[in-house]
């Protein structure tokens, strides 16, 4: 009934709030659903029902379609990131994490349950390789020229750099006990060891941990802010949120966030988006005070995504309605 109450008051909710507001997209993967809020309210526009298990997103290159992996249920959607109405989907092996090359032409997919990772063409979704991997390859981050993709095993504890001109693994080297967010930065890799309390800096060429970034117990997932001036890395077991500068590396401040702050996203004013796992909320926080507030979503929220809003609210407002049906399964 609360949902159903949800649904059919979201058009009046468009109506009233300023056209400009942004969209909040939350993967709850413990309850199989996409939840959509007004940036401004706070308010849960509409709740999407997914298949089973709802993790990862990430917008294609074009901007044109949000890509929303169901792991559990085997298959991708492709929404339409203004409307949040699901456009197509397509039937994919367990994809759990997912992200595009930098030059667009290769969408890879990690696998974690069944110990494999698929590169497909980005434009026609043909699957060009599969590689089993050894242990649950869980995150991942590409070379800048978008020639090698580096992929951690949280079940080995190691970090694999994948060809992406071949499609063979190149090396695999042990980095600390469950690894999990990775990103390429400034030619070294950033991997969150969750099994213990810091992140790896690993060189890519020598595959040498050169540093240990410590954050807190569970070290988890790292995200570059848009105007490269910090690193945001999250500790989900001692849940913080920490500020690393991006040219020392070393920790600036630590921001207390209950929860089990997971997943990061910006919005266009600098504030920081972050699913709370153990929560069953989000927070939306203010990098300047460290000051925060969190809203209800669904139960263990994973993936997070922000989408800048322009003029697109009366098209939210024509399709919520039809959406509740067509969306539904």
């Amino acid at each position: 009934m609360r949902r159903r109450a949800l649904l059919l008051s979201a058009p009046l909710l468009l109506l009233a709030r300023p056209a400009a507001a942004d969209l909040v997209y939350v993967l709850n993967s413990g309850d199989s659903s996409i939840s959509i809020l007004d940036a401004i309210t706070r308010q849960e526009l509409r709740r999407i029902p997914a298949l089973r298990e709802v993790h990862h997103l990430v917008l294609s290159p074009d901007g044109r379609e949000l890509l929303i992996a169901d792991s559990g249920g085997n298959e991708i959607f492709f929404v339409d990131p203004a409307t949040g109405d699901i456009r197509r989907r397509e039937r994919v092996s367990n994809p759990y994490h997912l992200d595009f090359s930098p030059d667009g032409r290769f969408l890879v997919i990690c696998s974690l349950r069944r110990n494999q990772v698929d590169v497909y063409d980005a434009r026609s979704m043909a699957l060009l390789a599969r590689l089993r991997m050894p242990e649950k390859p869980s995150h991942m981050a590409f070379r800048p020229d978008s020639s090698v993709v580096y992929v951690t095993l949280q079940g080995s504890g190691t970090v694999a750099a994948i060809s992406l001109a071949t499609f063979q693994p190149l090396w695999e080297v042990p980095v600390g006990r469950e690894p999990a967010g990775i990103v390429w930065h400034r030619g070294r890799l950033i991997a969150g060891i969750m099994g213990s309390d810091h992140f790896a800096v690993i060189n890519p060429e020598t595959r040498e941990i050169e540093k240990q970034i410590p954050v807190g117990r569970g070290a988890h997932t790292i995200f570059a802010q848009p105007d490269g001036r910090a690193l945001w890395a999250t500790s989900r077991v001692q849940s913080r949120l920490a500020e690393i500068d991006p040219s020392t590396l070393d920790v600036r401040r630590v921001i207390d966030l209950p929860g089990g702050p997971d997943c990061i996203a910006f919005d266009p004013d600098g504030r920081i988006w972050v699913t709370l796992r153990w929560a069953g909320r989000i927070a939306r926080v203010d990098p300047r005070s460290g000051e925060y507030e969190t809203i209800r979503v669904g139960r263990s929220p994973h993936g997070i995504f922000v989408q800048p809003r322009r003029a697109e609210t009366e098209g939210l407002v024509q399709t919520s309605a039809a959406g509740r049906g067509a969306n539904a399964r």
